[in-house]
This record gives structure tokens, sequence and C-alpha cells, in this order.
């Protein structure tokens, strides 16, 4: 295994850093600002579509897509370390890349199991920023956790798709340029196999029997630059059989193939989200005295710290190893480590979050400073693309497998 970055990472990296220090940091301030003054928070923010534009002018766009067609053609192994830096700042810089999830999960879904039709009308726009995305899959009255539970039905009447359902925590929904939705339901209920009862389907925003019910907080946060996450009512919303995406029965793997990737760069800008933290908590100890002493001076201090940079050098190589692995022997070679590293990301990165805050005090939980919704936004990982539980699970199966 070779984890040195090649050239073009280099180079993208360089232009990147340089892109975060001259843009997005400064712009952090300024969303809260312009978001305030907006007639309502789930419109776009001035400063966040100029930062597009800039993006999209510097080529610093699509990055995560490796379909070379479609995106920036990048392995793994060379996105890492640039989803690394927009980790930095989730909120901002994945969106202004093109970057941000539910969006990237959802064109990768169509960049490989899309047909020509459906990626010309649905896919073009999202790799142009010019619409959004959001993809319904978690209900609030069953274990979403077990997708075989879902319960929105999908019926063919005709040419059509009748679906029916309720969904939560739709990542995308509330976005006002959210013009397509990824919806997933199942069309046999009633099949032998639990794994072939899925399927997913194209479900336009403006469709008839498509409500939003409410947007969702998460710790109280919005999360509007990701477009919020929405309670949403499918109540007989028609679609065209051609809204189909792949064939009946293969919503389970498609949604599997979704969320490999997925965790992977939720991890990787974990590793992001970590070093802004480390950087924050060692600019307030050298800043700050207390009891006669530098808080730097503190050896629980120094302790929170050391332990804090040791933890992420550990994460970073699970995860290149892992971004390797699934460059060489696919995501299904890579299960054990993808389970591994959105095992231990989350529940370390928040840790190390918790003890910044502790540093910070009242500030660490305040709006002035990016540590509280930087925590909120790791502890939600922890449930997000499955809990820890489900992954522990499957992962000690595996390893108990080879001794019986």
């Amino acid at each position: 295994m070779d984890f040195a970055f090649d050239a073009r990472t280099e180079e993208l990296r360089a232009r990147l850093l340089a892109f975060m220090d001259e843009y997005v940091y400064p712009a952090e301030q300024v969303v809260h600002e312009q978001r305030a003054a907006l007639a309502s928070p789930w419109e776009n923010v001035p400063v966040v579509e100029e930062l597009k534009a800039e993006a999209r002018r510097q080529g610093l766009w699509n990055l995560f897509l490796p379909d070379s067609e479609y995106g920036a053609g990048l392995t793994n192994l060379q996105y890492a370390p640039l989803a690394e830096i927009m980790g930095r700042s989730p909120q901002i810089a994945p969106t202004v890349t093109n970057c941000a999830a539910p969006d990237t999960g959802n064109m990768e879904v169509l960049t490989q199991f899309g047909d020509e039709p459906q990626r010309k009308q649905w896919l073009q726009p999202l790799l142009a920023g010019e619409i959004r995305s959001a993809f319904a899959m978690t209900e609030p009255d069953v274990a979403s956790s077990d997708a075989t539970n879902i319960t929105t039905r999908i019926e063919r009447d005709g040419d059509e798709y009748v679906i029916t359902g309720r969904k939560w925590y739709i990542s995308g929904a509330m976005h006002p340029d959210c013009r397509i939705f990824i919806v997933m339901g199942k069309t046999d209920p009633d099949g032998a196999d639990i794994r072939r009862q899925q399927s997913m389907v194209l479900v336009p925003r403006d469709t008839p029997g498509l409500r939003i019910e409410r947007a969702m907080q998460v710790f109280g946060y919005e999360d509007h630059y990701h477009g919020g996450h929405a309670e949403v009512i499918f109540d007989g919303a028609r679609v065209p059989v051609s809204n189909l995406i792949g064939e009946e029965g293969g919503g389970f793997a498609i949604a599997q193939a979704r969320l490999g990737p997925g965790r992977i760069h939720h991890c990787m800008r974990l590793i992001g989200m970590a070093e802004r933290a480390i950087e924050l908590m060692c600019r307030r100890a050298v800043s700050r005295d207390a009891f006669g002493k530098a808080l730097a001076q503190q050896g629980v201090v120094q302790n929170w710290i050391a332990d804090a940079r040791v933890a992420v050098e550990q994460l970073r190589l699970l995860v290149l190893k892992t971004a390797w692995m699934m460059d060489t022997v696919g995501n299904r070679g890579a299960h054990t480590e993808i389970q591994a590293i959105k095992i231990a990301t989350p529940r370390t990165v928040v840790g190390i979050l918790d003890r910044a805050i502790q540093l910070y005090g009242a500030g660490g939980v305040s709006q002035d400073f990016p540590l509280a919704e930087l925590y909120a936004g790791a502890r939600t990982l922890m449930i997000a693309d499955g809990p820890d539980e489900v992954h522990q699970r499957s992962l000690a199966r595996r390893e108990l497998k080879k001794y019986l």
C-alpha cells in the first residue's frame, strides 16, 4: 500500500487549500448573517451561490465522482485528502464544490443504474449544480436501521407506479432547488427474498400526492446547507413506469452500492472536522489563562490535544487503507474496512469535538464558534448510513465466521 499523494492529488490539494483560505473560511460568518436577512431560511444564500461559481471556475467541482465521463475521475485514494480538507468547513465547502450529500449519492446512483433518459433529465442538471435532489428511504414508523422493514408501497397500475408511504429525515427535501426524489419502497412486499422486495423510483418534486409535511431538526439545527431534512408524505403519488431505476427488486442492492462511497466520504470529512477541532483547541489553549497559567500548560489540556492527534493519525491511515482497497478490490472486497471506519471515525471525532467544546467553555456551545454545529453533524453520523451497532453486528459475524 502506498498512500503518498500523486501529482494530480498534490495539485488539487494546493488549489483547494487556497480556495478554503481565500473564500470558504471568510464566508462562514457571512453565511449566517445573510441567511438571517432572508425571507425564508431555505432560500439560496448569495455568498454560497458566488462560491459555487468560483469553485466551478477553478475546476474544484464534482471531485467526488470517479466516473471521468461525468466527474473528476479521481480514485477514492485521490479524493480522500480533498474530502478531508472540505470537512474542515462541512457546512459550506462540500456544497459549493457540488460534493455534498445527498446529491453525491444520487448522482452516483444515476451514473451507475440510471438509463440514458434518466441521466439526461436529472443527472446532467445535478452535475451542473442547476438543481438539487433528495433521497427518501428512512421511515418514522419502523426501525429503518433494517432497510427490509420499510413499508412505503410502490404499486404498479398500468403504465404508472403509485407511491404511498411516509418518510422522514429526507435530506435535501427542504431546499428550494430540490427537483427530484429518489424513493425506496416495496414493489413486492410478499416476495420470498426480503432483499428483492424493494425498488427505487424517481419522483419529481411537483408530483401530485408528494407533500412536504415539515422540516426536521438535528440537535436544534436545520442543516440548511445540505437542503435540510424533511418529513415527506407520498399519498398516491403517480409516476411513469419509466421512472424505475434499474429493475424491480433491485432497490436494496442499489442502496448498498450508494451507501458504500457515502460512508467513506463521511469519514474523510470527519477527519477534517477533527483537524479543525485540534486547531481550535490549540489556538484557545495558547490564548487563555486559568488559575495562574496558560491553558496550554495545564496537563489535562495537553493530554486532550495529544490524544486527539494520535487518534486522528490512526483514523486517517485506516480511511486511506479503506480507500485503497475500494480502488483495488472494489467495495465488496473492502466491506470489512468500510464498516470499521464507519464504526471508529464518528465516535472518535465526537470525543475530540467534545473535548474542544469543553476547552472553549460557554463559547463552545455558542454560535460564535463552529464546534457545536460540528458536534451535531459528527454525532448524527453515528446513526446515518446505518447505526454503529448494525455495522458492529455485521463485522463481528464476519470475524466469527472464520472460526465456525
